[in-house]
């Protein structure tokens, strides 16, 4: 790790720390108390992707859809109107969109194979926008002048690379330079997560072999076909399983660095706190 212990932490001149888990554990809430106290720099992985590597999808897919539609079509036809997402640090909502639920048509699904299409290329983005965290660690110290720099993860890192492996490119990369934290929930965090999910199913991104597992086991217990399924309904039914299939992916990654508690990072309320709980997770890590 970057840094030995706690004290050598709070010396740093750059503090740089990675924060990943599962979505609705405190990674952005940290990210924009730090950044909104001053002196931090808010890398967010979601915004980049959305922006730099999946916007053109993102306005095609809007565009698509206003093509539908006579008078907007008649518009794009003759560059009259302008289409793009408005994605921000708070409001992923165009990147979830784009990213989609298979099923139905006729209840905003789109077709399994499409939904697969869509979710390669966020694995791709996704890798690249970890990736250019290092880029964003010098350009916010050299053009902007920050020296604490804090990447926001997505919820899915832990999909796109193999903590098991000493050499995972990604994971080497992103060590040599940011402190890995894993904000870590219990046993009533996932029930609340379970609980907010199913009020509210979002769009997720799967790994793979994951992700083909469990459509053939809901296309199994439901007996439809795929053009039927209710698409919230699947995301419901696999939500529960995906956290028990992060959960040990995110303690591997965990091994590269330091762990604190979803209930150790609700109480944190300024960038001072926020020191002394990276400064404890260090001084109880076994080297």
């Amino acid at each position: 790790m970057i840094y030995r212990n706690g004290a050598d932490f709070r010396a740093a001149r750059e503090k740089r720390v990675l924060l990943f888990g599962m979505s609705g554990l405190g990674k952005t809430h940290l990210s924009n108390l730090l950044r909104d106290a001053g002196g931090w720099f808010h890398y967010s992985v979601d915004y980049r992707i959305g922006t730099r590597y999946m916007g053109e999808y993102i306005a095609d897919n809007f565009k698509r859809e206003a093509m539908k539609v006579p008078l907007l079509r008649e518009l794009l036809m003759t560059d009259s109107v302008y289409i793009a997402s408005n994605i921000t640090f708070d409001n992923l909502a165009p990147l979830s969109t784009y990213l989609g639920k298979p099923g139905n048509p006729a209840q905003g699904g789109v077709p399994f194979a499409e939904y697969c299409t869509r979710q390669a290329q966020h694995r791709e983005a996704e890798i690249a926008a970890l990736h250019d965290t290092l880029r964003f660690i010098d350009r916010a110290r050299d053009i902007y002048g920050y020296s604490n720099f804090v990447c926001d993860s997505g919820g899915s890192i832990c999909e796109v690379v193999d903590a098991t492996d000493p050499a995972d490119p990604v994971m080497t990369a992103l060590s040599s330079q940011l402190l890995m934290v894993w904000i870590k929930g219990g046993e009533a965090h996932r029930d609340a997560l379970i609980r907010r999910f199913d009020k509210a199913p979002k769009p997720i991104y799967y790994q793979p072999d994951f992700l083909a597992t469990l459509w053939a086991e809901y296309l199994a217990q439901e007996g439809k076909p795929e053009d039927q399924v209710d698409p919230d309904a699947f995301l419901r039914f696999g939500y529960a399983r995906l956290l028990a299939h992060r959960q040990p992916r995110y303690a591997a990654m965990a091994k590269w660095g330091v762990t604190v508690t979803a209930e150790e990072v609700a109480m944190v309320k300024d960038a001072a706190q926020f020191d002394d709980l990276i400064a404890k997770a260090l001084d109880t890590t076994p080297a």
